[in-house]
């Protein structure tokens, strides 16, 4: 392996699939010549006379700077990954084949508008183009050369229109409601405690003192309402709670973990954007700014790219800019030339765990045995043999639990109540992106909008993943609208929200009874406010329509409406240190119980740091930092003794959520889950357990940090290592990782911070697991003067100038001009490529 190293790092090897960005080159399909100017960090700006040439050389630029992860993504997505990667790819084959992902989006293309279909093809084209221009793999990119080893004579396909469209299915997968909590809680009620304790760990969102993002005035539901009415009998409680109940659950929580993470997971995974009217900024125009949190990798999530057609039209009607996936055409968040928006996860609950009573080939269905759905499928295993699948469904979805073997185990014996035959559980799927939608047309209706009309109708079309849209237009107007597909369902569990416990598949009254109509969903148009907020938190304080139950709990908007609200003119800057703003808002009123309890004097040298204290985490080398290292080493403490007896996989991850359940056990100092299950004969209670958290923390930050509290930094505990989905993979060896990986990150901020870099409290050590990944704020005064950065950089080749030449000033909260008219791309550009039809190639 050392011998291959040597040869990788050859000068030649590492730079022959660098992109061409000057000069000329001829691309098939072109009906005109097309500039693709780049500026210093390489984000590329294409112009073009006509929209297929525009979306053909999009798609030709994708591929130059990012052609291994758009094919790293379509074997993902197809359940393919195994045919690239070896067996190591298996398990997330095994899933995302059952949930069919590349099926959906096959039968989902001919749905979509004509236009649409049209710009997918042009991509392709592009793509295409690029793949034969580029003689093998290994000269695509560098990645390929280390894969040979293990896939010696591996081809590239073609690229297609489906292979766009099934993008869109990962993206809904990591941005659905946090279905995995649902499964948490029916493993919960069987192993750990009682409903009302569980009940504990889902506490209503604090609407008196975290704003939603729209008030009562700004919004009223439709008199309108959907049946989701409580059921008599928990039926898929009792099912649960029985041995084969139980296996299903831990079976379908397992093939939920296979999945590999594409934008993230977990409490961190959200963002923020505000927007804020002209009559409260210094340009007397709106600003807007997002920053999506997700988890974070090399290359990063995001490209960015600038399209313009150079006169519009309506068969050229782009000239759009911001952020896009590589390998999906158009912008997903960015500005046109009248119209902003920013994206956050709405977050609703759009997916569904059946419980369903399988024997043989059927199942139950209201009294009548009905035959399962089946399918066959082949996963193609790089360096070994294939693997046969059998996927069943019912008329829920996919039955997930069949992916993992433990079902098996359940055997044949139960007799569920009301059920006349002997049976097995299986745990079945429903969930919106598993229907064919029209998100594809969306993003390119909000790339052409020019007014609200415009872009309410876009948002109509946004089928999955449901985000938070804000808005912002160069004529001075802001607004909200909440989209999506959300499903009308009742509730399978007495005083239980719709969807907040896997329901009984064989019974219908618990089907879902269509979706939410599109004018029933929350929007706001200039508000009197004059600005809103979204960060993940709840929608509206109303119960209708019913959306989820499951919000951020708005530590994070609350603290970006304080400081909006202080500020008489917001200006670019202010978004900006807005952007960056580090103070835990919670952490006060924790501290002010901590500081109460009686410790060891070697403990209370840890403890004076928090004296005095605002809650700011940091990144340097102030006393902020060093009491944010204790006091984070404290809370993760504090959810370890307190919560004990929880899996590791469900233990508290340490976000929101959790903040607001620490605060009402605080208020019940002997409630059972003080009590320290492995001490037999002692039950201790709140006081006990935090002095024990100050303690472990002060002997943990002393081992990692030095014995003397006022050194410690937040950012020397808190850091990311931005690692390569394939090549930085646990096993490959570090020589190989070092060439693709960008360690060692210093991270200030937090959970439920503004600047969101997220970590998991149940994980050893305090490693960032997810954050902002991209910042952007557009003035809609001047969109030249704009601002943005990436996490990462715009390439996807390793050592090529543009691979991580963003992270520092992301890390730093800084951000990048954002050339957007002929003018500024022209100054700002340092390299300039033009693309001709063969025709024209001298």
């Amino acid at each position: 392996m050392a011998v291959v190293a040597v040869g990788i790092l050859a000068i030649g090897v590492v730079r022959q699939s660098f992109p061409d960005t000057t000069g000329q080159l001829s691309i098939e399909g072109l009906t005109s010549s097309v500039s693709v100017h780049r500026d210093a960090q390489g984000i590329p700006t294409i112009y073009a006379d006509n929209a297929s040439d525009l979306f053909r050389a999009q798609g030709f630029v994708s591929a130059q700077d990012r052609f291994f992860e758009m094919d790293l993504r379509r074997h993902v997505t197809a359940g393919r990954l195994s045919e690239l990667v070896g067996s190591a790819g298996l398990e997330s084959d095994k899933v995302i084949r059952t949930m069919g992902w590349r099926r959906v989006a096959e039968q989902e293309l001919p749905k979509l508008a004509p236009e649409t279909r049209q710009y997918l093809q042009a991509y392709a084209d592009g793509v295409n183009a690029y793949i034969k221009k580029t003689e093998s793999p290994e000269k695509m990119s560098l990645e390929y050369t280390v894969l040979a080893r293990r896939n010696p004579g591996y081809r590239v396909e073609p690229w297609t229109p489906v292979d766009s469209l099934a993008w869109l299915k990962a993206m809904a997968w990591d941005l659905r409601g946090d279905y995995k909590d649902e499964l948490a809680r029916a493993r919960m009620s069987r192993t750990t405690r009682s409903i009302k304790q569980i009940n504990l760990l889902y506490p209503p969102y604090p609407v008196d003192r975290n704003q939603p993002i729209l008030s009562e005035q700004d919004w009223q539901p439709s008199s309108a309402s959907s049946d989701q009415a409580a059921s008599p009998a928990p039926a898929a409680l009792q099912a649960m709670r029985s041995a084969e109940g139980g296996s299903a659950v831990e079976s379908a929580i397992a093939s939920v973990d296979a999945v590999p993470v594409s934008l993230g997971r977990g409490d961190g995974i959200g963002s923020n954007s505000w927007v804020v009217s002209g009559s409260r900024t210094t340009t007397g125009k709106p600003l807007l700014a997002n920053d999506p949190h997700l988890s974070l990798a090399i290359p990063g999530i995001w490209g960015q790219v600038n399209l313009q057609c150079r006169t519009l039209s309506a068969a050229c009607p782009f000239r759009v800019s911001g952020f896009t996936f590589s390998g999906l055409p158009g912008v997903v968040i960015g500005h046109n030339d009248k119209v902003a928006w920013g994206m956050t996860n709405l977050g609703p609950d759009v997916t569904d765990f059946y419980l369903e009573q399988v024997s043989g080939t059927k199942y139950l269905r209201d009294g009548r045995n009905i035959p399962l759905e089946t399918r066959q499928e082949t996963i193609k295993v790089a360096g070994g043999a294939d693997v046969p699948l059998t996927v069943r469904s019912t008329l829920h979805g996919p039955i997930l639990s069949d992916v993992v073997p433990a079902i098996d185990a359940a055997g044949d014996r139960s007799v569920v109540r009301g059920a006349p035959q002997t049976n097995r559980y299986a745990v079945s799927l429903a969930w919106t992106a598993l229907t064919p939608g029209t998100t594809a047309d969306a993003i390119f209706a909000l790339n052409r909008a020019t007014n609200w009309s415009d872009f309410r109708k876009a948002a109509s079309l946004f089928s999955v993943p449901s985000q938070n849209l804000v808005y912002a237009d160069t004529a001075g107007h802001i607004g909200y609208q909440a989209p999506g597909q959300i499903p009308i369902r009742r509730s399978a569990t007495p005083g239980a929200p719709p969807g907040f416990w896997p329901s009984p598949g064989w019974d219908s009254q618990w089907d879902w009874k269509g979706y939410v109509p599109f004018n029933q969903l929350p929007n706001s148009f200039d508000p009197a406010e004059g600005f809103i907020v979204t960060a993940n938190q709840a929608v509206t304080a109303s119960p209708t329509p019913f959306l989820t139950s499951e919000w951020d709990y708005g530590f994070r908007a609350q603290r970006i409406r304080t400081l909006l609200a202080a500020t008489p003119k917001v200006s670019r800057e202010t978004m900006s240190q807005i952007q960056g703003d580090t103070r835990n808002t919670y952490a006060p009123a924790l501290v002010e119980r901590l500081l109460s309890v009686q410790v060891d004097d070697f403990t209370a040298q840890a403890q004076r740091l928090l004296r005095d204290w605002d809650g700011s985490q940091p990144n340097d080398k102030s006393r902020d930092a060093a009491s944010a290292a204790y006091y984070n080493a404290v809370w993760k403490y504090l959810l370890q003794y307190t919560f004990d007896e929880l899996p590791p996989d469900i233990a508290p991850d340490g976000g929101s959520r959790w903040m607001v359940v620490m605060e009402q056990l605080m208020k019940d100092p002997k409630n059972d889950w003080w009590d320290d299950k492995t001490t037999p004969g002692l039950t201790e209670g709140r006081d006990e357990i935090l002095k024990r958290a100050l303690v472990e923390a002060r002997l943990d930050l002393a081992r990692e940090l030095g014995k003397v509290p006022a050194t410690w930094r937040w950012g020397r505990l808190h850091q990311v290592d931005l690692k390569h989905p394939v090549m930085g993979a646990d096993g490959v060896p570090g020589i190989i990782q070092n060439l693709f990986d960008r360690n060692d990150i210093e991270l200030g901020g937090g959970n439920a911070i503004v600047n969101a870099y997220s970590w998991n409290a149940s994980a050893p050590g305090y490693d960032v697991t997810s954050g902002p990944s991209m910042r952007m704020i557009v003035d809609l005064g001047n969109l030249d003067a704009s601002r943005w950065v990436n996490s990462t950089g715009q390439s996807g080749h390793a050592y090529d100038d543009h691979y991580s030449d963003q992270v520092d000033a992301w890390a730093a909260n800084e951000t990048f001009a954002w050339p957007f008219t002929q003018t500024a791309v022209r100054d700002a550009t340092d390299d300039e490529l033009t693309l001709v039809p063969p025709a024209s190639a001298p």
